[in-house]
């Protein structure tokens, strides 16, 4: 049993993890975003992320496994 099983949350797909430093206006205004969109703050950045990249023609190939660094 992994931990977030034993927390009572299914297993999601495997995410990197990393630290970001925001601007806390920026985060607040994020919150504020996500709440509204009854999301968690991360699913908020990783859908403004995927916007952001889709608006320049970045495509984001999920299937690939680069390393993150």
């Amino acid at each position: 049993m992994t931990h977030e099983r034993s927390r009572g949350r299914p297993r999601g797909p495997d995410k990197a993890a990393f630290a970001l430093r925001l601007d806390p206006a920026l985060l607040a205004a994020i919150r504020r975003s996500a709440d509204a969109e009854l999301r968690s703050t991360n699913a908020q950045i990783e859908i403004l992320l995927r916007e952001a990249l889709a608006r320049r023609g970045i495509r984001v190939n999920e299937d690939r496994q680069d390393d993150p660094t």
